[in-house]
């Protein structure tokens, strides 16, 4: 499980996060809302450890990671997909995937029949340079590049962003499947509510860098979520 104790986080002396606390267990999606700029990313990046917290405790399977560098956190199996896919273009599909290698012991350095299974196009793309692909495509190749590091927790910065309906619809049918195994936990930024409402077990609500609302899925109300929405 993931544990997130009261976390402060600041950009020089802008304070992006304000005592923030959520926790993830696996075999669920925890969903993260809330507007632009409120600190999602922010804790998003805390968590995989690409900006250091001030004050507060990150445990993840019951070890303190607040100090770890992204590479321990990513050996300790957490996979971070951010915002904007950073897949690298001049790479092929395949050695985008195989960048994914770096986190795993040599043994189980390949790339798992899985994955194709759960991302068909794929496969008939890996020798495509990651710069081609749509956006909808690159998506689902930075997934899949996490998956590839065979996380225990998985971390989503808005998947839906900027990507067609169909593919949104197979991104979600990925992630109830990947969280229905009970193997892994799946923390999600999304802005999209609908989306987030259909796979939320638990989800979170943010605002100006606190947590404002929190609950399971089945005790979300939309209307109350959807203040924190709309501009």
């Amino acid at each position: 499980m993931l544990n997130v104790q009261d976390i402060d986080l600041f950009y020089g002396a802008s304070q992006a996060l304000k005592s923030v606390a959520l926790e993830a267990e696996k075999g669920k999606v925890t969903c993260v809302m809330g507007r632009n700029g409120v600190g999602k990313t922010s804790l998003l990046k805390a968590i995989a450890g690409h900006q250091p917290i001030k004050s507060g405790k990150i445990l993840w399977e019951e070890q303190d990671i607040s100090t770890l560098a992204p590479y321990d956190r990513a050996v300790r199996g957490i996979a971070y997909v951010p915002q904007g896919r950073e897949i690298f273009p001049l790479l092929t599909v395949q050695e985008n995937l195989q960048t994914g290698y770096a986190a795993i012991p040599r043994t189980l350095r390949h790339i798992q029949d899985e994955i194709f299974d759960l991302f068909p196009v794929l496969k008939d793309m890996l020798g495509r340079r990651g710069g081609d692909l749509s956006g909808g495509q690159q998506q689902q190749l930075a997934i899949a590049r996490a998956l590839v590091t065979r996380p225990r927790l998985l971390v989503l910065d808005e998947p839906t962003e900027g990507i067609q309906p169909s593919i949104i619809k197979d991104i979600g049918r990925v992630i109830r499947l990947l969280a229905g195994r009970g193997e892994m936990a799946i923390l999600l930024v999304e802005q999209y509510f609908e989306f987030a409402r259909d796979l939320a077990d638990d989800y979170v609500v943010m605002d100006r860098g606190e947590v404002v609302m929190n609950g399971t899925g089945e005790t979300m109300v939309e209307e109350d979520v959807r203040r924190y929405l709309t501009v």
